[in-house]
């Protein structure tokens, strides 16, 4: 039996830290508790959704 939670939230960083700084601390957070993860990560900027080649995307309410 495997239990897992949803997680649906944001998480706020300082701003000179990069997309990979986050995702590899995140994950070595996780796999250092001998979890896993499945899903993916978007960053946000001042409530918009950066692409990936650095430019800004939707607003994060535009689907609403």
């Amino acid at each position: 039996m495997e239990k897992e939670f949803e997680i649906a939230g944001a998480v706020s960083v300082p701003e000179e830290l990069s997309y990979d700084e986050f995702w590899h601390t995140f994950i070595n957070f996780i796999e250092s508790n001998n979890w896993s993860f499945g899903g993916g990560i978007n960053e946000i900027i001042d409530g918009y959704y950066i692409n990936e080649d650095g430019t800004k995307g939707k607003h994060v309410f535009d689907d609403r």
